[in-house]
């Protein structure tokens, strides 16, 4: 059992997943039907050795909290603490990544380990983490940190890295207007995964001098990393090219998504039900833990006089329903229920979803708890759909809000306490105040919704909506 301690950060709102995130952090954000963005990281951890997790929390953090309470605390046997904050160094709380961690130095002086791992706790990949603290060591470095290829075009996003011969860090550039290629390859940059491990006593002392600076971000990558690089420190990258995954091929490529935009968050579930998905979940020596969820397995049904259900390069999860209905290149989440001849394609639907019979939707991200009624049609003109709802992306993609309801003509539905958090966020008022007037708002909140058992014996064969 590796005694490192390892601090995930996962006090982040994730901005650009609005409006998913307006009511919950994004390391809480659904993915792959069954899991949350946090599983991942935790998963990597648990999968390579690490017992002592530490997982600062800050935005809207009541749902990440019970996620972990409930399913990590005890069950997956590490030692995991949630540590939200606490305004121990003032009357503030957590300023950026690395005041987060200035605030909870008293966690690593209790653990007396030569190293500490930082990790982010809002990307979706598979790593040995153990053999990233080995190459660490190896080196003899201050500070080493994970890094990935990525296009130039979309470098921009990320902590740009330079380096030498031998891995070293040279240059450090964050969120760079115009970044620096890989040398030899004008295409392509190299950039931070926004994992670290420190050895202890250089975090200490970089915590300490970033909070007492003018000018401080409180940020790694905008304060720590280039301070370290630009002192001489022993700075290595961590090709995450070479890390190894038990159990998978020595020819399999690394994955790894950032899942920071809805139209990234959203190819990276389509990923996932791909004929040949890159992410592999079906490897048993590196599983991906999550909630246990006691709903039975996925029921295909023949309804009625209706024709069998169709179902094409689709992923369903757990407790749901999809009666004589088509889906294709669909991931549909738990408890959910698609009614006869509803065709779904190209869609993300989060859990307890329901689609009505006859409904036709494409390009569809519905979050937790919507309601797509009988007969409803969604994608199929982009300009009608812009006029009717407030959440479409440029490339076509209209997004749910949690417990929405699309009835089969007219404005939506949005439940009360959405509603109000949609107006109040800085990141979606703006949006809500143009729409103002084109929909409604329910006296249910986001939570409300019939489970798919409730909804069989309705609409099922011998119910009362069959």
């Amino acid at each position: 059992m590796n005694t490192t301690p390892v601090m995930i950060l996962a006090g982040g709102k994730g901005s650009r997943l609005g409006p998913l995130t307006t009511h919950r952090a994004k390391p809480s954000v659904p993915f792959a039907g069954r899991y949350r963005i946090i599983d991942f990281v935790l998963s990597n951890f648990l999968n390579s050795g690490y017992r002592r997790i530490y997982v600062l929390t800050q935005y809207m953090a009541h749902s990440l909290i019970r996620h972990l309470t409930r399913n990590w605390s005890t069950a997956s046997g590490m030692f995991l603490e949630v540590t939200p904050a606490q305004m121990r160094k003032g009357s503030f709380w957590y300023r950026g990544t690395a005041d987060a961690v200035y605030q909870n130095l008293n966690l690593l002086a209790e653990a007396e380990s030569p190293n500490v791992a930082v990790f982010g706790g809002d990307h979706i990949y598979k790593f040995d983490v153990a053999a990233m603290e080995r190459y660490h060591e190896e080196v003899e470095a201050d500070l080493t940190v994970a890094v990935f290829p990525v296009p130039r075009a979309e470098a921009s996003r990320f902590g740009v890295i330079q380096i030498d011969a031998n891995w070293r860090i040279i240059g450090f550039q964050e969120k760079p207007a115009d970044p620096t290629p890989i040398p030899g390859n004008p295409d392509m940059c190299l950039v931070s995964m926004g994992n670290y491990i420190f050895k202890t006593g250089v975090l200490n002392e970089q915590c300490e001098w970033v909070v007492e600076r003018e000018a401080t971000s409180y940020d790694f990558g905008k304060d720590i990393c280039p301070n370290l690089v630009d002192s001489g420190a022993a700075v290595y990258a961590y090709d995450f090219g070479r890390n190894r995954i038990k159990g998978e091929p020595e020819e399999a490529t690394p994955y790894w998504r950032d899942v920071g935009t809805i139209d990234s968050y959203f190819d990276a579930n389509m990923d996932i039900r791909s004929q040949l998905p890159a992410l592999n979940l079906y490897n048993h020596h590196w599983r991906i833990r999550t909630a246990s969820r006691h709903y039975p397995p996925a029921r295909f049904v023949h309804h009625g006089t209706h024709g069998p259900a169709e179902v094409v390069d689709t992923l369903i999860c757990e407790g749901s329903i999809v009666s004589s209905a088509v889906l294709r290149r669909v991931l549909l989440g738990y408890d959910s229920f698609v009614h006869a001849e509803a065709v779904a394609t190209d869609s993300l639907l989060l859990s307890g979803v329901n689609v009505g019979a006859s409904a036709r939707i494409h390009r569809v991200l519905a979050d937790k708890n919507c309601s797509i009624e009988r007969e409803a049609v969604i994608g199929e003109d982009i300009e009608a759909d812009r006029e009717r709802f407030p959440f479409m992306t440029e490339s076509g993609i209209v997004v749910l809000p949690k417990g929405t309801i699309v009835p089969t003509e007219g404005p939506i539905k949005l439940t009360r306490d959405m509603a109000d958090l949609l107006i109040n966020d800085p990141v979606t008022k703006e949006t809500m105040a143009n729409f103002a007037g084109r929909y409604e708002v329910l006296e249910a909140d986001r939570h409300s919704h019939m489970s798919s058992g409730p909804r069989y014996r309705r609409y099922g064969p011998g119910g009362r909506d069959a």
